[in-house]
């Protein structure tokens, strides 16, 4: 049985090696019609807020938690501002828990904001202040973020998804 398969695989070599010109016309049109179907990935077009710079934007956010498997869907209401954040945040259901993300300008912003915040409670320090549940503080690069969610589990693939890295340059994700 061996044998047989051994050499279907050398059959099957030497007729992709065939060096027909009609075969040959015949793979580049397959080919440019391929190429002509690919869907762009927006990430690499220049100009793109998604450009992989190493940097987090909002729809690298999002792309990121549907790759984990998640149903993000963006809360359009008005959110206040949250005292500690010099920026708004971006707030997302991802199914009965609360993910508010705040994106900064550069790393710097953020280690201005989080030098101030209790990052357990995640209040400025010595604040009352308190949020609707507890929070699961999320640090990577230019984002901070604030989890509200009972499911521990989820919690875990969230902050995974996240502290992996906004995407860098080169990467295809």
């Amino acid at each position: 049985m061996e044998k047989r398969h051994a050499i279907l695989m050398l059959v099957f070599a030497l007729i992709s090696c065939r060096s027909d010109t009609s075969l040959a016309k015949d793979s580049t049109s397959a080919l440019a019609t391929v190429q002509t179907v690919a869907p762009v990935d927006t990430a690499l077009v220049k100009g793109s807020p998604c450009q992989h710079t190493g940097l987090w934007a909002a729809c690298s956010v999002e792309r990121r938690l549907k790759q984990a498997g998640f149903v993000v869907t963006k809360v359009d209401s008005v959110i206040p501002k949250r005292t500690g954040f010099s920026v708004d945040p971006i707030v997302y259901s991802l199914g009965k828990s609360r993910l508010e993300v705040f994106l900064y300008d550069n790393e710097r912003a953020v280690e201005k904001d989080v030098a101030n915040l209790d990052t357990v409670r995640v209040v400025p320090i010595g604040s009352t202040a308190t949020w609707e549940g507890t929070p699961t503080f999320i640090r990577s690069a230019n984002l901070l973020a604030v989890l509200l969610t009972q499911n521990q589990r989820q919690a875990e693939r969230v902050v995974l998804a996240i502290t992996a890295g906004a995407p860098q340059p080169g990467s295809p994700r």
